[in-house]
């Protein structure tokens, strides 16, 4: 098996013949040519022996031309590597039109790059940050592994609608031309393929439920669907979501598990992407030297991380929260855009970003949010005001995981879907769960883009996902 140069440049086999694939990144002097595989951040350069190589052949050397190269590595006299290829032979296997290739040697804008979604992966952010998505799934499924989690694959096509929002895409193959009615005047479902309304998941949280209940400890890690009209850098239409259950967890469990899972997913990329992660980084501050001061991050992107995984995070429940922010000095000289007034407002990313970047210099997890503005299957608690859920903020992103101990005793679960309109015949089969065996279970859902977009300081959503799904974009 042919090796990458990621594993060329670990082994440094000084002196032995070594085969690189790759395409062209750049094409100097006629003589070095700068080859790219993915495999890392670094590129190979390869030396051209012209005794030995057909002219004609270095002619069709281009960049975004597909070449293999044979020959002896060296140590490289030139700078900017250490090592480099000798080359013997050299085969062009694809070649790539010098005036039609869309990623010329140059720096592109991330409109310009979206609109080629299909190429962009080529270029070194675009690599560096699909390198970092690949190391924290990886990294996600190690730490639950470890733990005795077991990964549950929820349904993609679902009946129901997991958070009561309304948002969803219908599945059918009905004629939309020549949709059948009822009697009723209502699109007959019973001649839908699956003899109702089904549409794509917005969550796997209610199936996970299930298998908590029998299995004690699981996750999803699958996509999920929200048909929002939103065109901001933190939405997108399709999305991967990973939603661990437990059973026999409270609250407090539920905390420990995610603050150790993202200190653990974090450390791990730090470790394992350390230089994508400092080509990331050069590359924001960058983008930072344009902006005026008052609009720059306060950390780059390392401290960023480090502020994560080095810090204890703080636990505050919602009530007090919402005294600090009243009393803070961006609220009391309308500073924030959305004022904090009192009890009851649902807080925004500028609220959650003073206290975790101002007020306490620390991530911080809240608890105990007013039952009305949390979803129906979150826990009530003794005193009928509050639920027993928790958001994590981060600092830059504001929320990054929302979670709960879920409700199990079956009178308040019923009481609460009743008022909130959730049809009770629809989740006979939720229900059943608090009907037979229930227990104190937790869970939470985290947004992976969300996680990539933090990890590797990108300030838009559509640049963390390979092809992003958005209103009016469904390309590739």
């Amino acid at each position: 098996m042919k090796k990458s140069i990621k594993e060329i440049l670990a082994a440094k086999p000084i002196g032995q013949e070594v085969t690189v694939c790759g395409w062209v990144r750049t094409f100097r002097s006629n003589q070095f040519i700068a080859v790219s595989d993915g495999s890392c951040m670094q590129t190979m350069q390869v030396v051209v022996d012209h005794e030995n190589t057909d002219p004609a052949l270095l002619k069709r050397i281009t960049t975004g031309s597909a070449v293999i190269a044979t020959g002896t590595l060296i140590e490289s006299m030139g700078k900017g590597q250490a090592v480099e290829v000798k080359a013997r032979t050299i085969e062009v296997v694809g070649d790539a039109d010098p005036d039609k290739y869309l990623l010329q040697p140059k720096k592109h804008s991330m409109e310009f790059l979206r609109d080629i979604a299909h190429m962009r992966i080529r270029t070194n952010t675009f690599g560096a940050v699909m390198r970092i998505r690949h190391a924290l799934a990886y990294a996600i499924h190690h730490f639950f592994h470890e733990r005795g989690f077991f990964y549950f694959h929820s349904p993609i096509i679902t009946g129901s609608d997991a958070e009561g929002a309304g948002e969803m895409f219908k599945v059918t193959t009905l004629s939309l031309e020549n949709t059948q009615k009822n009697k009723e005047g209502d699109v007959d479902f019973k001649k839908d393929f699956f003899g109702k309304a089904t549409n794509l998941t917005v969550s796997g949280q209610l199936e996970a439920e299930l298998a908590a209940l029998a299995l004690s400890r699981v996750y999803t890690f699958g996509p999920t669907f929200r048909a929002e009209n939103s065109n901001t850098t933190r939405h997108l239409a399709e999305f991967w979501m990973i939603e661990p259950e437990v059973a026999f967890f409270d609250l407090k469990d539920n905390m420990d598990l995610a603050e150790s899972m993202l200190k653990y997913v974090i450390a791990f990329a730090l470790e394992h992407c350390a230089d994508d992660i400092q080509f990331l980084k050069e590359r924001q501050e960058q983008e930072e030297s344009t902006k005026p001061q008052q609009e720059r991050s306060t950390m780059d992107l390392i401290t960023k991380l480090h502020f994560v995984v080095d810090n204890e995070f703080q636990r505050l429940k919602y009530e007090e929260a919402i005294q600090i922010l009243i009393n803070s000095t961006p609220n009391k000289k309308g500073k924030f855009q959305y004022p904090i007034e009192g009890w009851g407002t649902d807080l925004q990313s500028e609220h959650e970003r003073y206290l975790v970047e101002k007020h306490f210099q620390k991530p911080v997890i809240l608890t105990n949010y007013p039952k009305e503005i949390k979803a129906f299957y979150m826990r009530v608690d003794d005193d009928g005001r509050t639920v027993s859920a928790m958001d994590i903020l981060f600092p830059s992103i504001g929320e990054i995981v929302g979670g709960s101990q879920r409700e199990e005793r079956l009178d308040v679960l019923t009481q609460r879907m009743e008022e909130m309109h959730i049809p009770l015949h629809e989740m006979d089969w939720y229900l059943d769960t608090r009907r037979f065996g229930t227990c104190p279970h937790a869970g939470f859902g985290l947004g992976f883009e969300r996680l990539v977009l933090f990890v590797t300081g990108m300030t838009n959503i559509r640049d963390v996902i390979p092809f992003p799904r958005t209103p009016g974009n469904a390309e590739f």
